[in-house]
């Protein structure tokens, strides 16, 4: 269940000068990969899904909401950025409409939405959940969380460079401490769930029955005397988990060429291609 503060904001979001291509930019953390949308739901579906100790479907269920909420200050931002723009004014049928849709403007903005924000990314394209990520495993989900934070600040700090609207940089530096905040806590959750014993993951699968050859070994493929394979310290000493020694290998075909055989007649193959 979810409730609703009556409209109010998480944060205040203003806007001193208008900006319809800032609106644009903007769109790409409402509906970007890097967006809110994405954490939002990765979040949520993480919780609706989550198996074991209850504390981390509670704390994905609270970030997951409080995503909502980002979401909500966005879309805000993006209509207050797009008040006046020249679609709105009486010139709206002379040059200024050719120069803001020129110039950058989302014109399904105008043309879409009244003015208002839309779960499109900053080209235009509708968020589809392909980087939506919930594996039911909780290790693996807490460090693809991470990363989702990662770039989601990324983009927020690019945002914030964009702008010289004292209102924008308002918000965007709050969201920029969020995502710091949320970092910190997926890598938290990681850490508590057991750091680097939860790897390999899934780390309920017996390492015994993995090939010992392989398992810790970094394979370079480059060719020619003067290849310098890429050494560090995934190539040398204990791994990251601590279960086994990294080396490195140097690799040759293992395999025979694949013999695929002739085409079944009953494909669309060509005649040369099926047995006689």
């Amino acid at each position: 269940m979810f409730y609703h503060d009556g409209g109010k904001l998480q944060y205040p979001v203003r806007v001193e000068k208008p900006s319809p291509l800032f609106a644009k930019a903007l769109q790409q953390a409402i509906g970007g990969i890097q967006g809110e949308v994405r954490v939002c739901l990765q979040y949520l579906f993480q919780a609706w899904g989550a198996r074991g100790p209850a504390k981390y479907r509670d704390m994905l269920l609270e970030t997951g909401t409080e995503e909502m909420a980002h979401i909500e200050m966005l879309a805000t931002a993006v209509a207050l950025n797009l008040e006046g723009a020249p679609l709105e004014q009486e010139a709206a049928a002379k040059d200024p409409v050719v120069k803001a849709a020129l110039g950058g403007m989302n014109i399904q903005h105008v043309i879409g939405t009244c003015m208002a924000a839309m779960p499109v990314d900053s080209e235009g394209v509708p968020f589809n959940c392909s980087h939506v990520y919930a594996s039911g495993n909780v290790a693996a989900d807490m460090l693809a969380n991470a990363m989702a934070e990662s770039t989601g600040r990324m983009l927020a700090v690019q945002l914030w460079k964009m702008t010289d609207d004292p209102g924008m940089k308002d918000m965007l530096s709050y969201m920029i401490a969020r995502d710091t905040m949320h970092q910190n806590q997926w890598m938290a959750a990681w850490e508590e769930l057991g750091g680097r014993d939860n790897h390999p993951i899934p780390n309920s699968f017996p390492q015994a029955d993995e090939n010992q050859d392989y398992n810790y070994a970094f394979m370079s493929f480059g060719l020619g005397d003067d290849f310098e394979p890429p050494a560090g310290e995934w190539t040398k000493g204990k791994s990251f988990d601590g279960k086994g020694s990294n080396s490195m290998v140097k690799m040759r075909p293992l395999g025979e060429k694949p013999q695929l055989g002739a085409a079944p007649s009953s494909t669309a193959a060509q005649k040369g291609q099926m047995k006689d």
